[in-house]
C-alpha cells in the first residue's frame, strides 16, 4: 500500500511537474502569441506604410511621366528614339511636323530615310559607335529630307540601357539651324570678301606713289601710314606713330598755318579739306604735298575714323611755275592763250584770254573749262579735236565759244598735247584766235558772191518761170470755160497746174536759198541730191546750146558740210564752164569715191590719208594757157570784160572748199576745155527719205486756227486740213487771230502762223498768244526762206516752220509731228 502510495506520491509530483511544465509551456505560448501578434500588428503597420509610399511612388512617376511628355511634346527642337536597326520608336510633335508624318504612322519608319544621301554613311557608323561608346555625340551637324526641303539641324545623341547595361534604344534631339548655317555662309562671306578688300587696299596702298594715311576719331592718332610715306618724307613711319604730332614739324615754317588748319576743319566736323603745302625732307629737300582728307561715319552718324590721301605735286607745281613765268611773256599776245588738263580743269589763262573772253584769270583758274566757255549743246563739236590731239599730238580748226557777257564768237583754236618728264600726256595747251569779224565779212563777200551769180542767171530764171506760168495761166481759163464739165480733161488740166506749181515753187526756193543763204552747222550731205538741185537749176537757165552730163555711182558715199556754200562752189564753175563754152558744148559732171594713201599726200601738201569724195566739173570750152591758170585762184583776177565779173568766184569757191577740210585740183588746155576736181572728206550716213515718199497722215478731229492774209493761202489750207479730218478756224491777221484764240482757248490745238502780214506781223501775235498760253502748238509759216526769218521763229519758240510754197503732204506731216510726236 505504502509502496502504491508512494508510486502515486511520486505519480502525483510527477504530474504536478508536468502541470508546472504545462503551466510554464502555456505562459511561454501566451508569450508567444502575444509576441506573434505584435509582430503581425507590426507587419501590417509597415506593409499599410509601404503599399502608401507605393501608390505616392506610382502618382509621382505618372506626374513626372506626364510632365517629361508635355516636356518633350512641347520642345521645338525634334526629339527622336530608335532601335539599333534605324527604326523610329518614339518622335515628338515637332519631329511629325518636321518630316510631315502622323506620330502613330511615324513610328516604325526608317530613320536613315530622311537623311540627306551624302551624310547617310557617317550618320550610320556614328550610330554603331554610340552603341559600344558611353559618351553621347553632341552638335553634329547633318542636312535631313523635311517637308520644307533639305534643312540643317545641329544633333545631339545619347544611347539609352536597360537594367543589364545593353544599349537598346538611340535618343535623338536635333535643332534647325538652316537659317544660322546661312547666316553663318554670309558672314563667311563677308569675312572673305573683307580680307579680300583689305588685301586689295594694302596692296594698292603698299603699291602706289601717293601716301594713303588712316586716323583715329578720338585723338587723330596715326592707325595706317602707307609705304610711299617714307620715300616721300624721307622718314620712318614709325617715328610718326611713336610722336603723332611730329608731323606738323616737317612742315614748311610758312605753310604750317594752311596744315594746320585744314586738320582742324575736318576734325571740327568738315566732311572733307584739301590743302597744298610744302614739306622739309631731312636731306633738305622741298616738296610740294596735295593733302586730301575725308570722315568716315558709322551707321549712327558718328565719326568713325578720318583718311585721306597725301600725293606728292612737286613736278606739278615746277610745271605750273614754269608755265607762270612763261605766261609774263605770253601776256603780251593779242591771242587767248590757256592750258586745261585731261578733267578740263583751267590751269593757266593768260591776259589775252582775259581780254578776249572777259573773264579774270582769278575767276576761271582751277574751274571746268566747259562751264566756262562751252554752254549746253555746243560740247559735241569738241570729241573730234581731243581725239585728234591726243592719238597726233595737235590739231587745228574753228570753235565756237562764248564770252562772259554770253556774246558767241567764232576762234581759230590750236591745240597742242603737253606732256610730262616721263612722256605721259599731261595736259593741253590752247592758242585762240578770235575770227568772228572775218568770218562775218566774209558771210558778206559769199552772199555777195553769190548774187553775183544769181545776176547771170537772172534772165533765165524768167524765161523759165515764164515757161512755167504759161500752161498754168492757160488750163485755169480753160477750167473756167468749157472743159468744167469734162472730168477726165480737167483731170488733167489740174494735174498739169499741180506739176508746173510745184516746178516754180521748187525754182523759187533753190533760188532763194541761193541768194540767201542758211548758215549753220555742218550737215550730212548725200553728194546725189545736192548735184541734182544744181543742175536743175542751171538747166532751167543756161543756154540751150549747152548740154550736160552726170556720172554719180550709186555707193557714193556722203560728205559734211554747208549746203550753201557747195551750191555756190558748184555753181562758180558751172558759170564759168558756162562761160568757156560761148558757142555751146558739153559740161559733165562726175563723183567719185577716192582713198588718199600716204604717198599722195606727199605729192600733195593740202590733201591728208582718208577717204574723199571727189566731185569733177569739166567743160570742152576754150581752156586756159599756163600763165592764166597760175593766177585763177587770186582775188580779184579775172579774164573776162569790165562789169562782166569781180575775179572774186575761184577764190572764195577755194576758201569754202578748204574750209571743209578739202582742196581742189585744176587741169585745163586751151581749146581742149577745163577740169576742176574738188576734193573732200568722206563721212558715213544713213540713207535719208524725203518727205514725199511718206503716207499722208490724217488728224483726229483737232481745232487748228489758220492765221494768213492771203485769202487763198487760207482756202487751200482749209481744204487740206477738212478733207484730212481737222477741224478749221481762219483769221487774216494778228489781231483777228488773237481775238478768235481768246475766245476758243480751250478749244484749239494748234495755230498755222503765217510771219509776213500787215496790221500785226506774226512775231508779234505769236508772243502775245505765248503769253496767254505757253504751251501752245504753232507753226511758223514764211515765203522767205532766210536765216533771218528761221532766227525769228526761234526766238519766239516756235514747234515748226513751214517753207512756202508748202504741199498738202508737207502741211500734214507737221502737224503730226507736232501734235503727235
Amino acid at each position: 500500500m505504502m509502496q502504491v502510495n508512494q508510486e502515486l506520491q511520486q505519480a502525483l509530483e510527477e504530474l504536478q511537474v508536468v502541470k508546472e511544465k504545462l503551466h510554464q509551456a502555456y505562459e511561454e505560448l501566451e508569450q508567444r502569441v502575444t509576441e506573434r501578434t505584435a509582430e503581425l500588428v507590426m507587419s501590417n503597420v509597415l506593409l499599410q506604410q509601404e503599399i502608401i509610399e507605393r501608390e505616392s511612388a506610382e502618382a509621382a512617376l505618372r506626374q513626372s511621366e506626364n510632365l517629361y511628355r508635355q516636356l518633350v511634346e512641347s520642345q521645338t527642337d525634334i526629339i527622336i528614339r530608335i532601335d539599333l536597326q534605324g527604326q523610329i520608336t518614339f518622335a515628338n510633335v515637332a519631329a511629325c511636323q518636321t518630316f510631315g508624318w502622323k506620330q502613330d504612322e511615324f513610328r516604325c519608319q526608317s530613320y536613315f530615310q530622311f537623311l540627306h544621301p551624302d551624310d547617310l554613311t557617317q550618320v550610320m557608323e556614328s550610330i554603331t559607335a554610340l552603341g559600344y561608346s558611353s559618351h553621347p555625340l553632341t552638335n553634329y551637324e547633318r542636312c535631313a529630307l523635311t517637308v520644307n526641303g533639305i534643312r540643317w539641324f545641329q544633333w545631339n545623341a545619347i544611347a539609352i540601357h536597360n537594367d543589364k547595361g545593353e544599349v537598346v534604344e538611340i535618343q535623338q534631339v536635333g535643332r534647325d539651324i538652316t537659317e544660322q548655317q546661312a547666316a553663318l555662309h554670309d558672314r563667311q562671306l563677308a569675312e572673305a570678301a573683307l580680307r579680300q578688300s583689305e588685301e586689295k587696299f594694302r596692296t594698292f596702298s603698299e603699291n602706289t606713289h601717293a601716301t594713303i594715311w588712316i586716323g583715329s576719331a578720338d585723338s587723330f592718332y596715326p592707325l595706317y601710314i602707307s609705304p610711299a610715306y617714307e620715300k616721300i618724307w624721307g622718314r620712318s613711319s614709325q617715328s610718326l606713330f611713336e610722336q603723332p604730332a611730329s608731323w606738323v614739324d616737317t612742315v614748311h615754317p610758312d605753310d604750317r598755318d594752311r596744315a594746320t588748319q585744314s586738320i582742324e576743319q575736318l576734325l571740327s566736323g568738315s566732311q572733307s579739306i584739301s590743302a597744298e603745302y610744302r614739306i622739309l625732307r631731312p636731306d633738305g629737300a622741298i616738296r610740294w604735298i596735295w593733302n586730301r582728307g575725308f570722315a568716315v561715319y558709322n551707321d549712327q552718324g558718328q565719326v568713325n575714323y578720318y583718311g585721306g590721301i597725301a600725293e606728292d605735286i612737286t613736278e606739278r607745281k615746277l610745271a605750273e611755275q614754269k608755265i607762270s613765268e612763261q605766261a609774263a611773256l605770253l601776256d603780251i599776245a593779242t591771242d587767248a592763250i590757256l592750258v586745261r588738263d585731261f578733267q578740263s580743269q583751267i590751269l593757266f589763262w593768260n591776259k589775252g584770254a582775259e581780254r578776249m573772253y572777259g573773264w579774270l584769270s582769278t575767276e576761271v583758274i582751277g574751274k571746268d573749262l566747259h562751264d566756262i566757255l562751252y554752254p549746253a549743246g555746243t560740247q559735241q563739236q569738241l570729241k573730234e579735236p581731243l581725239k585728234c590731239v591726243i592719238e597726233s599730238g595737235s590739231w587745228q580748226g574753228e570753235l565756237h565759244k562764248v564770252t562772259k557777257s554770253s556774246q558767241k564768237i567764232i576762234v581759230e583754236s590750236r591745240w597742242t598735247l603737253m606732256r610730262d618728264s616721263a612722256g605721259d600726256p599731261k595736259s593741253i595747251l590752247t592758242v585762240d584766235t578770235d575770227i568772228t569779224q572775218k568770218k562775218q565779212l566774209e558771210e558778206q563777200f559769199f552772199r555777195t558772191q553769190r548774187l553775183e551769180s544769181l545776176g547771170t542767171l537772172a534772165g533765165g530764171i524768167a524765161h523759165d518761170l515764164n515757161n512755167i506760168l504759161t500752161p498754168i495761166l492757160a488750163s485755169a481759163q480753160l477750167l473756167q470755160g468749157k472743159f468744167f464739165q469734162d472730168e477726165e480733161r480737167s483731170g488733167q488740166l489740174l494735174t498739169l497746174i499741180e506739176s508746173n506749181a510745184k516746178r516754180g515753187a521748187a525754182l523759187v526756193k533753190q533760188v532763194l536759198s541761193f541768194a540767201r543763204g542758211y548758215k549753220g552747222e555742218p550737215t550730212i550731205i548725200q553728194v546725189q541730191y545736192l548735184i541734182s538741185e544744181i543742175i536743175q537749176i542751171v538747166k532751167q537757165t543756161f543756154p540751150k546750146s549747152i548740154e550736160f552730163s552726170t556720172i554719180i555711182p550709186e555707193e557714193i558715199c556722203a560728205i559734211a558740210g554747208d549746203t550753201t556754200q557747195l551750191h555756190q562752189v558748184l555753181m562758180n564753175l558751172l558759170v564759168n564752164a558756162r562761160d568757156a563754152l560761148p558757142d555751146g558744148g558739153n559740161i559733165n559732171i562726175s563723183v567719185e569715191n577716192k582713198l588718199i594713201d600716204e604717198a599722195y599726200t606727199r605729192m600733195n601738201l593740202d590733201a591728208k590719208v582718208g577717204h574723199y569724195i571727189v566731185i569733177t566739173v569739166a567743160d570742152n570750152g576754150i581752156g586756159m594757157p599756163p600763165e592764166i591758170l597760175d593766177r585763177i585762184f587770186e582775188p580779184f583776177f579775172t579774164t573776162k570784160e569790165v562789169n562782166t565779173g569781180t575775179g572774186l568766184g575761184l577764190s572764195t569757191a577755194l576758201g569754202i572748199i578748204r574750209s571743209h577740210d578739202g582742196f581742189i585740183k585744176v587741169s585745163s588746155n586751151v581749146g581742149r576745155g577745163s577740169k576742176f576736181d574738188l576734193f573732200l572728206p568722206a563721212v558715213e550716213a544713213t540713207h535719208s527719205f524725203k518727205i514725199e515718199d511718206l503716207d499722208l497722215l490724217p488728224g483726229e478731229g483737232e481745232l487748228i486756227l489758220v492765221v494768213d492774209d492771203e485769202a487763198q493761202i487760207r482756202e487751200i489750207a482749209t481744204i487740206i486740213l477738212e478733207n484730212h479730218n481737222y477741224q478749221i478756224l481762219t483769221a487774216s491777221n494778228g489781231i483777228e487771230a488773237i481775238a478768235l484764240y481768246a475766245q476758243h482757248k480751250h478749244q484749239i490745238n494748234a495755230v498755222l502762223m503765217d510771219l509776213m502780214m500787215p496790221e500785226m506781223d506774226g512775231i508779234t501775235a505769236i508772243r502775245t498768244l505765248r503769253k496767254m498760253n505757253k504751251q501752245l502748238q504753232i507753226i511758223a509759216c514764211s515765203g522767205l526762206n532766210s536765216m533771218e526769218v528761221f532766227a525769228q521763229a526761234a526766238d519766239v519758240n516756235v514747234q515748226a516752220v513751214l517753207s512756202k510754197p508748202y504741199t498738202a503732204r508737207e502741211l500734214l506731216n507737221s502737224l503730226h509731228h507736232l501734235l503727235r510726236g
